[in-house]
C-alpha cells in the first residue's frame, strides 16, 4: 500500500464514519421529535435536543435568500469545498494523521449536509442546542456541523504549528 492510499483510505474511513452518524442521529430525530421548541428534550441546564428545519447555512447564513438562488449557490460552494478538500488531502504529509482525519471529518460533515440539502426541501436537519437560560441560544447544529468544526480547528492549528516551523525555515535557512 502506497502512503497515498493510507492517506485516502484513513479519511475516507473518517468520512464514512461522520456520514453515517450524521445521517442516522438526523433519521432518529425525524422520526422521535416534533419540531420547534415545544418538542425539545432538555438533557443538561445547558444543552437540549431541539428539531430545527436550517434553510440557510451555518448558523442560518443565506436563509433569507430565495431557494432557487440559495440552494445551487450552497450546492457549489459544497462541490468546490469539497474538491479543495481532495487537493490539499493530496498534498498532505502521510505522518500528519490528525491533519487527514480532520480532512475527512470536513470531507464527511460536508456530505452529510449536502445529502440533507438534497432529501429534504432546501433544508438540514439540526438539532444540538446549545444555551444559557431562555434567552442566550447558540444556534442547533448537527453531528456533520460539529465534524466540520473540529475539523476545521485541527487543521488551523496544525497550520499554526506547521507555519511557524515553515516560516523560521524560510527566514532562517542556516537554522533549518
Amino acid at each position: 500500500m502506497s502512503w497515498m492510499d493510507a492517506r485516502v483510505r484513513l479519511a475516507a474511513i473518517v468520512a464514512a464514519a461522520v456520514l453515517v452518524a450524521d445521517q442516522v442521529t438526523k433519521a432518529i430525530v425525524q422520526v422521535e421529535m416534533t419540531p420547534g421548541k415545544a418538542g425539545s428534550k432538555e438533557l443538561l441546564p445547558f444543552f437540549a435536543l431541539t428539531y430545527v428545519r436550517n434553510t440557510g447555512a451555518a448558523f442560518g447564513l443565506f436563509a433569507d435568500m430565495r431557494p432557487e438562488i440559495r440552494l445551487p449557490l450552497l450546492l457549489l460552494v459544497t462541490v468546490v469545498a469539497v474538491g479543495a478538500l481532495v487537493s490539499f488531502l493530496r498534498q498532505t504529509s502521510p505522518d500528519d494523521r490528525w491533519l487527514v482525519g480532520a480532512l475527512g471529518g470536513i470531507l464527511g460533515g460536508a456530505l452529510g449536509n449536502l445529502i440533507c440539502r438534497i432529501r429534504y426541501p432546501h433544508t438540514v436537519v439540526d438539532f444540538l442546542d446549545v444555551h444559557w437560560g431562555e434567552h442566550y441560544h447558540w444556534p442547533a447544529f448537527n453531528v456533520a456541523d460539529s465534524a466540520i468544526t473540529v475539523g476545521v480547528a485541527i487543521v488551523l492549528l496544525h497550520g499554526l504549528r506547521h507555519g511557524d516551523k515553515a516560516e523560521a525555515a524560510r527566514r532562517y535557512p542556516e537554522k533549518a
